[in-house]
C-alpha cells in the first residue's frame, strides 16, 4: 500500500528561504573529488532554488595551477554529471559561474594566504559580501591544523569576542581524528585559533531528509513514541551496505577501515537519533546533549570476550550483479596481506530505562549485494495463542526507515489473506518521499552548507559527541590492530558478510532483516 499525493507538494508550496547573510565560501582542496561531485552541485542547486544569499562568491583554493575559466569549465562538467537537477540550466550558469573563482597556492605557503586576503577583500568590494567567510576544508585531515593556523595568522578568521559585524566559520570533513587521542589533539590544535561554535564538523548523513525526519517522526507521532521503548521493541538493526569496493581509495582505506570510516561517525549518529530522549528544544545544544547521553549510556565493549559483540570481515573475490570482481587484497594501493576490515558488525547495549534489554545491532560493509542504508525497528511478537500454530508463526511488525536509496518509511504488519481460511501474510505500507511530495528532496550537502551559512550547527557533530564515540570504539580499534585476524578474506564479494555476523544475531534467536 503506497501513499499517493493529490498534488506536487514540493512544487505547490515553495520551500521557505533561510536567513543567510552575504558571504564568500573558500573551498580548500578544490581540485579534489568532493568539490566536483558534491560541493559545487550543492551550491548550484541552492542557487537554482533561491537559497543562496543574494551576494555570494565561491573561491576554490588548491595547489594545481589553473585559470578561473578552466576551473569554471570543470565545475560546469561536474554539475552536469552529478547534480540532482540535470541538465544544467545554461542561463542560470551564465550568472552563477561569474561568482566562481580559483586561487592557486600550496597549503603551507604564507604568500598564498596573503594573496588570498587581497583577493577576498576585492571580492567583498565587488560583490558586497560584507567580509563574511565560510572556509570548507576538503583536504586530507593532516592539513586541518596547518590551514587553520595560516588562516588565523593572516587574519582571515575572526576572533568572535572582538569582531561583531562579520563572521567566519570552518567546515571540517570527517574523519575528526583516527582515535580518541588524535581527536583530542586535533581539537586542541583547532581551538587555539577557533571558538568551538565556529567549527562545523560535517557528517553528510545528518543532512539527509530521512535522518532529519527521524526527530519529527518520533516526537510528533504519539502512536510511535508511546511504543518507542523496551516494552514494545525487541531489537533495533542499523545497516549500511555498499555494493562497491574501495575503488581508487585503497591507500585511504588501509589507514581507515570500516570501523573508522562508517561506524564511528555515520552509524553512531543514527543510533543516537533513534535512541535519544526528547530534547528540551530543537536548539543545537539541546539535541547534542541528548545524543551525548545516549553515547555515554552504551555499555563498554567487553574486550575479554569480544567475539560475542564485535565481528570484522574482509571481502574476497566474488560476483556483483553477475560481474566478477576482485577481492580487497587485490585492489590498487592495498597491502596483499592486509588485515584491514571492510565489514564490521556490533551488538551494542544501552544501559538506561528506555532501552534496557533491547540490543542494537549495527552492520556495515563493502561489496555486499546491494547499496542500502536503513534503520529497522523490530517490535516484540504479539501473544501467539490466537493465530500462531504448529505450521505458521506470525512475522513481527517491523518499522523500516530508509536513508538511501529511495528515502522513505515502511511498516510491515500482518493481514488475513482473502478467502475461507485464516491464513496470515505480512503486508507493507510504504511511504516514499519522492512519490508523495513529487520532487527529489535536497541533497545532504545542500542543507548542511546552507545551515552553516545561516549559523545553524544543529545538524553538525559537536565535539562531545565525537569524543564519546571515539571513547567507546578506540579500545576495539586498538584490539583489532593488535590481534591478527584469522581467515581473511572471510566473505566473498556479493554476499552479506562473514557467517559469524549471522551468528552474532542468531545466538539470541534473531536474524538480520532481508534488505
Amino acid at each position: 500500500m503506497t501513499s499517493h499525493p493529490t498534488m506536487n507538494l514540493l512544487e505547490e508550496t515553495s520551500r521557505p528561504k533561510r536567513n543567510v547573510a552575504p558571504c564568500v565560501m573558500v573551498i580548500f582542496g578544490a581540485t579534489g573529488d568532493l568539490t566536483g561531485r558534491k560541493l559545487l552541485p550543492a551550491l548550484y542547486n541552492l542557487a537554482r532554488d533561491g537559497q543562496l544569499p543574494g551576494h555570494f562568491v565561491c573561491v576554490g583554493f588548491a595547489r594545481r595551477e589553473k585559470s578561473h575559466e578552466t576551473f569554471r569549465q570543470e565545475m560546469h562538467t561536474a554539475i552536469n554529471k552529478f547534480s540532482r537537477n540535470r541538465p544544467i540550466d545554461e542561463e542560470l550558469w551564465n550568472t552563477f559561474s561569474n561568482q566562481i573563482f580559483y586561487h592557486q597556492s600550496e597549503f603551507h605557503e604564507d604568500e598564498g594566504y596573503e594573496e588570498l586576503a587581497k583577493v577576498l577583500h576585492d571580492l567583498d568590494t565587488k560583490f558586497n559580501t560584507k567580509g563574511n567567510r565560510v572556509f570548507y576544508l576538503s583536504t586530507q585531515p593532516s592539513f586541518f591544523p596547518l590551514i587553520v593556523e595560516k588562516l588565523n595568522k593572516h587574519k582571515l578568521i575572526y576572533d568572535v569576542d572582538q569582531v561583531q559585524d562579520k563572521w567566519s566559520r570552518v567546515i571540517i570533513e570527517k574523519p575528526f581524528g583516527h582515535d580518541l587521542s588524535s581527536a583530542l589533539e586535533l581539537q586542541k590544535d583547532l581551538t587555539k585559533h577557533l571558538n568551538e561554535n565556529q567549527i562545523y564538523r560535517i557528517d553528510h548523513y545528518l543532512g539527509k531528509e530521512t535522518v532529519q525526519n527521524l526527530l519529527v517522526f518520533r516526537f510528533s507521532n504519539s502512536i510511535f513514541e508511546s511504543m518507542w521503548n523496551n516494552h514494545h521493541i525487541d531489537h533495533v538493526q542499523i545497516t549500511v551496505s555498499e555494493e562497491i569496493g574501495v575503488g581508487t581509495r585503497g591507500r585511504f582505506w588501509e589507514e581507515a577501515g570500516m570501523l573508522r570510516d562508517i561506524v564511528q561517525n555515520h552509524m553512531m549518529q543514527l543510533l543516537c537519533l533513534v535512541a535519544m530522549e526528547p530534547p528540551t528544544s530543537f536548539k543545537a545544544e539541546a539535541i547534542r546533549d541528548e545524543k551525548v547521553k545516549v553515547m555515554e549510556s552504551i555499555r563498554p565493549l567487553p574486550l575479554h570476550n569480544l567475539d560475542d559483540v564485535a565481528i570484522r570481515g574482509q571481502y574476497g573475490p566474488g560476483f556483483i550483479e553477475g560481474q566478477e570482481v576482485r577481492g580487497y587484497r587485490q585492489e590498487d594501493n592495498v597491502d596483499p596481506h592486509s588485515k584491514v576490515e571492510t565489514f564490521a558488525a556490533l551488538k551494542l547495549t544501552i544501559d538506561n530505562w528506555r532501552w534496557a534489554g533491547v540490543p542494537f545491532y549495527l552492520r556495515a560493509g563493502k561489496r555486499l549485494p546491494k547499496r542500502a542504508t536503513e534503520i529497522s525497528i523490530i517490535f516484540k511478537d504479539a501473544p501467539g495463542y490466537l493465530f500462531n500454530s504448529n505450521t505458521q508463526k506470525n512475522e513481527p511488525n517491523i518499522l523500516v526507515i530508509r536513508i538511501q536509496p529511495d528515502e522513505g518509511i515502511s511498516l510491515k504488519m500482518n493481514c488475513k489473506i482473502p478467502g475461507l481460511s485464516n491464513l496470515i501474510q505480512p503486508v507493507k505500507m510504504d511511504f516514499l518521499y519522492g512519490s508523495y511530495f513529487g520532487a527529489t528532496p535536497p541533497e545532504a550537502y545542500e542543507r548542511l552548507i546552507c545551515d552553516c551559512m545561516a549559523g545553524d550547527n544543529t545538524l553538525f557533530a559537536g565535539i562531545d559527541e565525537v569524543l564519546a564515540s571515539w571513547r567507546l570504539l578506540t579500545p576495539l580499534i586498538q584490539h583489532w590492530a593488535d590481534e591478527s585476524p584469522g581467515g581473511f578474506p572471510n566473505y566473498p564479494a556479493g554476499t552479506w558478510g562473514p557467517t559469524a555476523a549471522n551468528a552474532l544475531v542468531a545466538g539470541e534467536g534473531r536474524k538480520w532483516r532481508l534488505i
